[in-house]
């Protein structure tokens, strides 16, 4: 007898779709290459696929998650969206039906050439914007943006896979068997606190996945997931290729604090500027009047009439103001984590009863004594000529009699992170001049704070050289 050769059935999926090969697998699904034979064209399949372990209601929960959000994203209509075609469940399993994009991911564009280049990140920010932007308006929320769900095909053109599909670790109906789906490279300190992932959560992971293209490493990936999401909670990360306004759109989307993060809106502001030649118009104002706040942040005056107003100062004044109106002064958590920065040096109160009694140095001039406690600044020189320190940055925060003073230590949290961001920002301090420097911030008294007559609540941020010679010359970038 002779023995017939086994038939292999291809798999097909609700009568319809024609199982080629797997193309992809994660935390939360598989990824399938299909032929929809109704209409002839291959489509990409995400099959949900749920780690072991999930109890039955949770599954169901999920489930019934993935299949509301999934339908809701089959909505979209925007460029930057992969579009979902077809959802449904059959023999129990749930698939979602999309546009098949062949193209690479930006962290396989990352691998193979490197970091990328200013205006390529800004207009991959743009188009990613846009995506979210859609998907925020139909009420759809992303939690897995990250570098390996962002495509970038060949003419430029970039898709955002995956959405409301792959990160559900915020649902709080999820909770009894704890386990993490998927990375947490990109997932924003709120959501790991356990608060319910929203836009603001994905513009963080925006910002995370615009540092990974400017960078060509991820700001938080550490060895465990422990390390990681500790990091992501506790460190605020340093640009050393982002300058300008995109490294004033990453690190404003960085922002630990969500009510203190960048909107859309302020992002697209900025982006804007990126690649605009230097002199011409800055965002400063502009970025300051998109905080939709009652009050206008107000810069310290600089004495050098031909100094810039840089796109960071914009948006520290925006997270600034943010902190403020948000109720940062009122007991919530400060706009950032504590600063660890190497080149963070003293921090030092100044006015009445300071470290400082006497501080009459403005931003754009520098000190001929040094920065100590008990010994007054009663006068400035030129930064052309030898001097202690170069006060390259000042902002006051709130000018309002009603503004109580908000404790030292809330004050020097928020300043430290002010003068961080500052000093390692190439529009402020030259990246050349940066080495064997640190920063130090100043800060009001409380009798300062509070005098409504000569008082004064600015942060101020100074560089000195570590070693505490003198400088000859400034730090900031001249024209």
């Amino acid at each position: 007898m002779t023995q017939q050769p086994e038939v292999t059935r291809q798999r097909v999926i609700a009568g319809r779709y024609a199982v080629l090969e797997e193309i992809g697998r994660g935390g939360m699904g598989i990824v399938w290459l299909a032929e929809d034979r109704t209409i002839g064209r291959r489509v990409a399949i995400k099959e949900l696929h749920l780690p072991a372990g999930v109890p039955a209601e949770e599954r169901r929960v999920l489930e019934e998650r993935v299949l509301r959000e999934a339908r809701a994203a089959g909505r979209l209509n925007d460029p930057g969206v992969v579009t979902v075609f077809d959802v449904l469940q059959e023999a129990g399993a749930t698939y979602i039906v999309m546009e098949l994009i062949q193209a690479p991911t930006l962290t396989d564009i990352v691998a193979r050439q490197g970091p990328l280049g200013h205006e390529a990140v800004a207009r991959i920010a743009e188009q990613l914007l846009s995506a979210l932007e859609a998907a925020h308006a139909a009420g759809v929320v992303h939690r897995d943006v990250k570098p390996s769900n962002i495509m970038v095909q060949p003419n430029g053109r970039v898709k955002l896979t995956d959405f409301g599909i792959a990160q559900t670790t915020d649902d709080p109906r999820l909770t009894s068997s704890g386990i993490l789906l998927g990375s947490p490279t990109y997932l924003a300190p709120e959501v790991i606190h356990g608060r319910q992932a929203d836009a603001g959560s994905d513009l963080w992971a925006l910002g995370a996945s615009l540092f990974f293209a400017i960078e060509g490493n991820s700001a938080f990936e550490r060895p465990t997931t422990a390390a990681t999401m500790h990091a992501i909670v506790s460190e605020v990360p340093y640009l050393t290729r982002g300058h300008g306004p995109l490294a004033s759109v990453i690190m404003g989307l960085l922002n630990a604090t969500p009510q203190a993060r960048l909107s859309a809106q302020q992002v697209r502001g900025l982006l804007a500027q990126v690649g605009t030649p230097t002199g011409e118009q800055t965002v400063a104002a502009a970025a300051t009047a998109m905080y939709p706040g009652p009050h206008a942040t107000q810069l310290a005056p600089a004495p050098r009439g031909k100094r810039r107003s840089w796109p960071i100062v914009a948006v520290v004044a925006v997270l600034v103001a943010c902190a403020f109106a948000g109720g940062w002064f009122s007991g919530r958590t400060g706009l950032v984590e504590p600063v660890v920065d190497p080149a963070k040096g003293e921090t030092f109160t100044y006015g009445e009863n300071g470290d400082i009694p006497e501080l009459q140095v403005s931003p754009g001039s520098c000190g001929s004594s040094p920065l100590q406690r008990g010994r007054g600044v009663p006068s400035s020189v030129t930064c052309d000529e030898l001097h202690d320190f170069e006060m390259v940055y000042g902002t006051e925060l709130y000018q309002s009699d009603d503004m109580g003073y908000p404790g030292k230590d809330r004050l020097a949290s928020l300043g430290e992170s002010i003068c961080s961001v500052v000093f390692n920002d190439d529009t402020h301090v030259v990246e050349k001049e940066r080495g064997g420097r640190s920063y130090v911030t100043l800060l009001p008294t409380e009798a300062t704070w509070t005098d409504s007559e000569q008082g004064d609540q600015s942060v101020l941020c100074a560089v000195r050289n570590t070693d505490r010679t003198q400088l000859s010359k400034p730090v900031t970038p001249q024209e």
